[in-house]
């Protein structure tokens, strides 16, 4: 979808994202912060499934811009106004050329 994000103005939470660190032989490198993510979060419990195709509780869903997919890798630590926590699942919701509201839903621990 071309243009201005067309659920811009449901966006009114921000989060933060710790990415994921790396291994090396001198140990773990913790991820860098990523600057506050405008979103919306719904503090709904759902069944999801994970990486591995196993069913886990999600306790919330995060949807924000599809620019953002880049930054919710599974495992990452995201700070949410109340809590913290771990993305479990990522949906990307393209609509190709149905010319839809282009989006992400995060799944959080």
């Amino acid at each position: 979808m071309s243009g201005a994000d067309e659920l811009e103005e449901f966006y009114v939470h921000t989060v933060t994202v710790d990415l994921p660190g790396t291994e090396g032989g001198w140990g773990s490198t913790p991820g860098r912060t990523s600057e506050p993510l405008r979103c919306f979060i719904d503090d709904s419990r759902r069944l999801v499934r994970d990486a591995q195709g196993t069913e886990v509780v999600s306790e919330t869903t995060l949807t924000g811009p599809r620019e953002h997919l880049a930054l919710f890798p599974l495992g990452a630590t995201v700070h949410l106004p109340h809590r913290d926590a771990e993305v479990i699942h990522v949906a990307d919701a393209s609509s190709g050329a149905l010319d839809l509201p282009d989006h992400i839903e995060v799944m959080l621990t």
